[in-house]
This record gives C-alpha cells, sequence and structure tokens, in this order.
C-alpha cells in the first residue's frame, strides 16, 4: 500500500458516488438557477448575488473534481481478518503509560473520522500501528512526547 493512495471502503466509496450524483445534477441545478437569477439583476460589477453564487459555483466545481479524483483513483479494501493492522482493520490498542484500551478503525484520509473511531492510516498512531502483528509494541512521536501502545486485539 503507498502513502500517496486513497484507500475506501465499500461503503464510503457508494456515499461519495452518491453525492457525486447529487452535485452534478441537482446541486449545480440550483446553483446554475441562482447564477441566472443574479444575472437577472443588472450590473455584475456591483452585484453581489451575483459574486456569491459566482463563488458558489467555483466551490461545487472544486468537490465534483476532487470526487471524481477520489473514485477515479481509489483503492477499494475489504474488512477481512488479518494478523497484521492494515487498512480496514479494527485494532484494539492499549496505551502503555495508563493501560487504557481503545479500538480503531483503520481507514484512508478521506474516511477518517476520529471522534467515530475511524483513525486515517496516515496519522501518527495509524502509521505507527500499520504492519504490526497482535502483542506488538510500537511508538510515535507527538507534540506532547513520544506515546507508546501494545496491539492487545486485530479484527
Amino acid at each position: 500500500m503507498q502513502a500517496d493512495e486513497d484507500y475506501l471502503t465499500k461503503e464510503k466509496f457508494k456515499e461519495l458516488e452518491k453525492e457525486l450524483g447529487y452535485l452534478k445534477t441537482t446541486k449545480r441545478k440550483d446553483v446554475a438557477e441562482a447564477l441566472e437569477y443574479a444575472k437577472s439583476l443588472g450590473d455584475l460589477s456591483e452585484n453581489q448575488e451575483y459574486q456569491e453564487a459566482r463563488d458558489s459555483q467555483a466551490i461545487l466545481e472544486d468537490r465534483i473534481n476532487h470526487l471524481e479524483v477520489i473514485l477515479k483513483s481509489a483503492k477499494i479494501v475489504s474488512t477481512q481478518s488479518t494478523n497484521l493492522v492494515m487498512v480496514g482493520s479494527v485494532v484494539t490498542v492499549e496505551k502503555e503509560s495508563d493501560k487504557s484500551h481503545k479500538s480503531y478503525t483503520v481507514v484512508g484520509s478521506e474516511e477518517a473520522d476520529a471522534a467515530n473511531g475511524k483513525i486515517s492510516m496516515h496519522s501518527p498512531l495509524g502509521l505507527a500501528a500499520m504492519g504490526k502483528s497482535k502483542n506488538e509494541t510500537f511508538s510515535f512521536k507527538t507534540p506532547s512526547g513520544t506515546m507508546s501502545y501494545k496491539i492487545i486485539d486485530i479484527k
């Protein structure tokens, strides 16, 4: 697995496809209508609504392009059981400083959501855990010092 590739679960891939479809049809139409309305108001050089509609159009097109690139190049990961931490693994780790346990799903950058237990494979914890096996310890540097963990379980 290369660090510069996007990895997605099947669920996230489908979610992004759905978002792309919505943006290319419904949202594009809404923005075009807002742009037409703003044009009808007159002088474009001093027309704030026109400028806002143009900005919305630019943001929308950027998001569409971003999603198209991700969906075209993304690698779909299967969440098969393994004895090594990889993208798609659910890993339970023990923090060596206080022996607390926490479980995370290792995902690609686009899916990362630490509040919901999904850490990016590019995050310090995700990067350090990649390729490790059960009962293996690892550490990584953070702004507050070196953190050490032990892998308790991999699903």
